[in-house]
């Protein structure tokens, strides 16, 4: 179905139903891919901003930007995005498989397809229940996942790559996609593929960024060209009945302080979990297709960052030192937006492939948080906010004094 590939460049229609019936959510203005960390040799080079304009389609509820950057920029073969090194993270998809091996029966030997699998993370947890396991990751993360004997494919998901699975393998009793199934711009060739993949009875779990938590906890910074579409469960339900296909279970997660995890199969095959009429309610009840209630997410957006930004100069006027700790994208998203320019660094896990690369936009260096301990500033800004109680209780074990910025859902310092 021709419009569920976008191309390259502006994108005024909806991507799940066609139609154009589209209203801005918000507008962040112009800024640099997120994934495009600098060298110190690039930072005297120019850099391209692109429209980062979240769009709300009225007929499906489908979130989408209203500009398609590509894969190419926005996903280089160098991606640094490694699951493996976060523990709360690990921590959550130990438990979603587990999970998913419960709620679909899989027994030893069933094959499992992780797509956008990484560094291999998730699919180490089904291979250690001895479930067959194969990853797709266009990036060079499919070598991390190889070094722990996880048969990856450096590949884009598609039918073509589908069908060599099927050859090499079999059908899949399980397809997962954790925060990649908005990202795809070629979302068409992806649901073919997943056509051609499934068993019969088999079943696609996705777990993306939730339109409804971004509405609902001011999370401006979920918003960035990576995600293509940020969805609700009306849009996904409407995207898999055009393949023969329905969403048999839906539920919110905590992940990224906001997620849906939906489970979907071919129609008729599983029986249908209450909590999908359940969920698409609430979706009702919050209004999360009407512009008013978007028009209300932009003036909160606009009060957390006023607060935030008279902080940051009284701050800055009493002398203090602010710094930044964790390099998540949506931090890269806060950052421009903030227009923080002036940040001295941000701080990472040491010996990740971020370390010794600078910020788009905002040229800030991101350095090995070991620097944390030595330097002791008076205050430090979680980036990755929805991990926050973690963060700051690791510091504080470690005799950080610092006080500690949460950006949002609200400004607050602890």
């Amino acid at each position: 179905m021709k419009q569920h590939d976008a191309e390259v460049g502006k994108l005024d229609y909806c991507q799940i139903c066609g139609k154009k019936n589209l209203f801005e959510a918000i507008d962040l203005g112009f800024q640099p891919p997120c994934g495009t960390l600098l060298n110190a040799d690039q930072l005297r080079d120019p850099e391209t901003y692109y429209s980062l304009r979240l769009m709300i389609c009225s007929d499906c509820g489908d979130g989408q930007l209203d500009y398609v950057v590509g894969s190419e920029i926005c996903f280089p073969a160098n991606y640094p995005y490694r699951p493996g090194i976060s523990v709360s993270l690990r921590e959550h998809l130990e438990r979603l498989a587990e999970s998913v091996i419960e709620k679909i029966g899989l027994k030893s030997g069933d094959l499992v397809v992780d797509v956008g699998s990484n560094d291999g993370t998730l699919l180490s947890f089904f291979k250690a229940k001895d479930m067959t396991v194969v990853g797709v990751e266009p990036t060079n993360m499919a070598d991390a996942a190889r070094e722990q004997d996880i048969t990856t494919y450096q590949d884009p998901f598609n039918k073509d790559i589908a069908e060599y699975i099927v050859k090499k393998h079999g059908k899949a009793k399980v397809i997962t996609f954790t925060n990649v199934f908005a990202h795809m711009a070629s979302l068409g060739e992806v649901m073919d593929g997943l056509v051609t993949l499934l068993d019969k009875d088999g079943a696609v779990v996705s777990e993306s960024q939730y339109l409804l938590d971004v509405l609902q906890g001011n999370q401006f910074d979920e918003i960035y060209h990576d995600h293509i579409r940020i969805y609700s469960l009306k849009a996904l339900i409407n995207l898999f009945a055009q393949y023969g296909m329905e969403v048999f279970d839906a539920k919110r997660v905590p992940t990224r302080e906001g997620s849906i995890e939906v489970s979907a199969g071919f129609k008729g095959k599983h029986e249908i979990s209450p909590n999908v009429q359940a969920l698409l309610l609430a979706e009702e009840e919050a209004r999360l297709f009407s512009e008013e209630a978007w028009l209300e997410f932009r003036h909160r957006v606009d009060e957390q960052s006023a607060k935030f930004t008279d902080f940051v100069v009284q701050a800055y006027t009493r002398g203090e030192k602010i710094v930044a700790d964790s390099c998540p994208t949506r931090g890269v998203v806060l950052l421009n937006y903030y227009r923080l320019n002036n940040m001295p660094y941000v701080s990472q896990l040491p010996g990740t492939e971020k370390v010794g690369k600078y910020i788009p936009g905002t040229h800030t260096p991101i350095v090995s948080n070991e620097i944390i301990l030595k330097d002791q500033p008076d205050y430090i800004l979680i980036l990755a906010w929805h991990y926050a109680d973690y963060i700051i209780k690791n510091w504080k074990d470690k005799g950080v004094k610092a006080k500690f910025i949460i950006p949002l859902p609200e400004f607050r310092i602890v």
